[in-house]
């Protein structure tokens, strides 16, 4: 860690853990692709946030630019392996997104700023129920996203052995694994509600309210 750079952390069985970095996967659910507007790719589309881009406080903007919720299963990676899940949401802009990606430029200035990435609680992965893992998102009381590890196009052990065929990561370093349909722009004062499901069973769950 750098003298005087405050490093952002997580909650992982109640202890703090600093990511170094969270790295994110594009178009992963079939019906996000279409409802923006876009191809399946064919290969894996991966991004990366820095630490600096985790937060506590959901904002409805950034430097004048609206922001757009995704909720994510996510997961903690350590000793080897993802061994937690959390529920995440990546904040976009998406029509700084929209403006990038139609140059064929990068994604980082929509993807990549501070307190673009915030994370509920990390559990530890269910030993059974892996394959039921799923997620929800309420905002003001209403299911506005949903959806599993069925829904993928790439899994977790698939995106886990993706990612690191050219890039090592390090003990607690997060993987975002995608974003099922029914994302949108994040109003102030909205309440959202995110949870991590297991088959019916909820084992995490978290609260913000839009700033």
């Amino acid at each position: 860690m750098l003298k005087g750079i405050e490093m952002k952390t997580v909650i992982v069985e109640k202890q703090v853990v600093v990511p170094n970095k969270v790295v994110c996967v594009g178009r992963n659910y079939v019906a996000h692709i279409h409802e923006l507007g876009n191809e399946v790719p064919d290969e894996m589309v991966l991004f990366i946030k820095p630490n600096s881009a985790i937060a506590e406080e959901l904002s409805s903007s950034h430097r004048c630019d609206e922001l757009h919720y995704e909720a994510e299963l996510s997961f903690l990676f350590r000793n080897g392996r993802f061994d937690a899940v959390a529920v995440g949401l990546d904040l976009t802009k998406r029509g700084v997104q929209s403006k990038l990606k139609e140059k064929g430029l990068p994604w980082e200035r929509s993807k990549a700023f501070d307190g673009s990435a915030l994370f509920s609680e990390f559990v530890p992965l269910p030993s059974e129920a892996l394959g039921e893992l799923g997620l929800r998102l309420y905002i003001d009381g209403e299911v506005i996203q949903e959806g599993n590890i069925s829904l993928m196009i790439y899994s977790p052990d698939v995106i886990l052995q993706e990612v690191q065929t050219f890039m090592t990561l390090n003990d607690g370093d997060i993987v975002m694994t995608g974003t099922p349909s029914g994302v949108g722009k994040v109003q102030a004062g909205s309440q959202f509600e995110a949870q991590v499901t297991a088959g019916e069973e909820v084992i995490v769950s978290t609260q913000w309210v839009a700033k």
